[in-house]
């Protein structure tokens, strides 16, 4: 299995963590120390190392920070995690601060004293951030200041090894042009920005701009390293050397300077002593990296991440690996839906026992089609009744439920392949349920769906971007006073992250949307206590067109999911005729997709015959 389903939060160890942080917080003589759910890299995928904010608080969200003072300490975190949040800190210890409501400069600025001195890691705060404090922290007389050692790993005794994962190829077929290629592209981009370099700090952009993946983090390829680009001569990649085997090490050495992690602050020193502006990303890369480049004397440009973009807009190699992943993927959901009806007659299965179910189909599909399953795209959100309404619920042994008929089953999930990464969520009724609790939820699934359907459906100009699109999921569910806290839609990698930067469909999507992205459409509905719902497919925005009778071409987006959704949990009538046009022609693509499978069985194909048949007629 490539998911644990052990209980990893312990919210009794709260106290004793937090009493020895604050010793050590006396000792480097600062009054609190902010502990942000990060890495050097400051991505969303971290190791085991340096999963620093679980182990003090006990909160497991992929987002999320913690400040420590000496007479009170809060966790803030998003919309997909208030519930979550509440289950897993001690909350004689800590604060659960939603910050969507109250920030945590807001909260800082609210709760410290003239004269305090408020510590942190320049190396896992990037420095929009620290702005953002400073600023709140000076308001009050008090001040920020970076420790020169990190206060939790002090006092963090058992802290694991950071590990040691090979570095792998993606070949150029699989990446669609080569890593030379790529190179000399973010070149040309640093040259028309008239800087010398950039410090790329996102393992995903050193992946994507060297065609090497690994295995550093849970779920996604990453080999974390460091790497510097410059305008002119040769790149610098830092990577501890024990990743890379002979045959490896050769291949990079001939795109770059291959060195120890230990050697890019003398690199960036050097860096900043010389003429010329660097490249850096203030809002994605740690505030160490610009003091190291400006002690020298050196000068940064702040701007964004130049690899982000190129490696959002895939190539055809990779969009064509994607449609062959997510038609491999549609088979194992297709097997595991069924299976899964079966289940409802018999009963007795549990969250953990349909995760485990469909990662066994996943990778019996990927045997069958000769490419294995390398991992899933991250820990399966396996939800049945209230579990469903926690929005990023991850099923322990602790947490496991049965399912129970008449009970919302949610499944979000994915997949790891060489080809391309899935991310799918279905919504599915398990059993049978009493008249009244489904008109409640065909009401809401119908809405999340035509939320869904308006998105999939959508025709925008060039320049728009996913905050403009973001309402198209809303509005079925605003006119019945209803939301969701979570955003729409994020970019998804070509076998890398599941979730990708820098466009997204949410109110805070402000980067246009163009060519060759491949994001997520996933409105949902989540009742606390109560169930969730949620309908995701991954689509891919498409180039320009003329429009008949238009003056103006339009992108629109291609759905390239494929699996059949709950037929029992729509109400047609709350449907227009061109949403259940489009339900019937995405239902049709999915059976002719998913029928001509090599090993389909008949049974299987009379299974998906009847789950894509018509919703009218």
């Amino acid at each position: 299995m490539f998911q644990s389903f052990t209980e990893t939060s312990d919210p009794t160890r709260g106290a004793e963590r937090v009493s020895a942080l604050r010793e050590a917080m006396q000792r480097h003589d600062v009054q609190g120390f902010i502990v942000p759910r990060a890495d050097e890299h400051q991505g969303e995928y971290v190791a085991k190392s340096a999963e620093r904010l679980a182990w003090l608080t006990g909160f497991t969200g992929s987002a999320g920070t913690a400040v420590v003072l000496a007479d009170k300490a809060a966790v803030f975190v998003d919309g997909r995690y208030t519930v979550q949040v509440r289950n897993q800190v001690d909350l004689d210890v800590f604060q659960p601060v939603p910050v969507m409501e109250i920030s945590v400069a807001e909260w800082l600025k609210g709760n410290v004293s003239p004269g305090m001195t408020i510590g942190f890691d320049p190396w896992l705060m990037t420095r929009s951030e620290v702005r953002r404090i400073e600023r709140a922290l000076e308001s009050v007389s008090a001040r920020l200041a970076p420790v020169d050692i990190n206060l939790v790993d002090a006092v963090w005794t058992d802290r694991p090894e950071s590990p040691l994962s090979q570095v792998f190829e993606q070949t150029d077929a699989l990446a669609g042009r080569s890593a030379a290629e790529k190179i000399s592209e973010i070149q040309g981009i640093l040259r028309d920005k008239r800087v010398v370099a950039f410090c790329a700090t996102d393992p995903a952009s050193i992946a994507w701009l060297f065609n090497i993946r690994g295995k550093d983090v849970a779920h996604t390829p990453l080999p974390l390293s460091f790497a510097i680009v410059r305008a002119e001569g040769r790149p610098s990649l830092f990577i501890d050397g024990r990743k890379l085997g002979n045959e490896m090490r050769d291949r990079l050495e001939q795109l770059a300077d291959v060195s120890e992690p230990d050697r890019l602050l003398p690199a960036l020193h050097e860096l900043g002593s010389r003429d010329g502006e660097v490249l850096y990303d203030a809002s994605g890369s740690a505030e160490a990296i610009a003091v190291a480049i400006e002690t020298t004397g050196g000068h940064i440009v702040e701007g964004a991440d130049p690899i982000a973009l190129p490696k959002a807009r895939k190539s055809e190699a990779e969009l064509a690996g994607s449609r062959a992943a997510h038609a491999r993927d549609g088979v194992a959901m297709m097997r595991f839906l069924m299976w899964l009806e079966g289940e409802a007659t018999d009963g007795g299965v549990t969250e953990i026992d349909a995760a485990k179910r469909l990662e066994e189909l996943r990778a019996e599909v990927g045997e069958t089609d000769g490419v294995a399953l390398e991992d899933i795209s991250f820990d399966t959100i396996s939800s049945t009744g209230l579990n469903g309404a926690i929005n990023h619920y991850r099923v322990t042994e602790k947490s496991n439920r049965a399912l129970a008929a008449g009970d919302l089953f949610l499944l979000d999930s994915g997949a790891q392949y060489r080809d391309g990464t899935t991310d799918i969520t279905r919504t599915v009724l398990f059993g049978e349920a009493e008249a009244a609790r489904l008109d409640l939820y065909r009401d809401r699934f119908t809405r999340v769906l035509k939320g869904h359907i308006a998105l999939a459906m959508a025709r925008f100009p060039k320049g728009t971007t996913g905050a403009h699109l973001d309402i198209l999921a809303r509005s079925a569910l605003w006119t019945s006073g209803l939301d969701f806290d979570h955003g729409t839609g994020h970019g998804v990698g070509a076998y890398l992250s599941v979730h990708e930067g820098p466009a997204r469909i949410s109110k805070a999507g402000h980067v246009p949307l163009e060519t060759g992205m491949i994001l997520s459409n996933e409105p949902g509905y989540y009742r606390e206590g109560d169930f969730g719902i949620r309908i995701e497919n991954l689509i891919v925005v498409r180039e320009p067109r003329e429009v008949s009778g238009g003056d103006r071409a339009m992108h629109a987006f291609e759905t390239i999911t494929l699996a059949p959704l709950d037929r029992r949990l729509i109400a047609t009538r709350l449907l227009t005729q061109p949403e259940i046009s489009w339900l019937d022609t995405y239902h049709s693509r999915v059976f002719g997709a998913l029928s001509g499978w090599p090993d389909l069985t008949a049974e299987e194909r009379r299974w998906l015959d009847a789950a894509c048949r018509p919703i009218v007629g």
